[in-house]
């Protein structure tokens, strides 16, 4: 399940969570980002209950840009306990993006 993480909702779904959370910052305008949604909701189904993930339209919800110093999307942010724990941007395969996202969560 992929949830939408807005300036309202973040610091409860994201900032308090209690398992880590995967936020891909997005653009509906931006085409690499477009190109990431199935490897993300993909994602989403391989890390249940490990890894909460979901969106942030950059646009819509520019304090969190600009807080998480958003310059470049897609950018995808691991938090855990509240914290940043991994960031990497960019276009990448299905298998890059699960072995990043297993690297944070170890």
């Amino acid at each position: 399940m992929e949830y939408k993480f807005t300036v309202d909702n973040f610091e409860e779904e994201v900032l308090q969570s209690e398992v880590p959370v995967l936020v891909d910052f997005y653009a509906d305008w931006c085409g690499p980002c477009r190109m990431m949604a199935p490897v993300v909701e993909r994602m989403a189904k391989e890390f249940e209950g490990r890894l909460k993930v979901g969106k942030c339209n950059t646009d819509e919800n520019m304090p969190l840009t600009q807080k998480y110093r958003v310059a470049n999307i897609p950018l995808f942010k691991i938090f855990k306990n509240g914290e940043v724990a991994a960031s990497f941007v960019g276009i990448m395969s299905a298998d890059d993006f699960a072995e990043k996202i297993e690297e944070a969560l170890a």
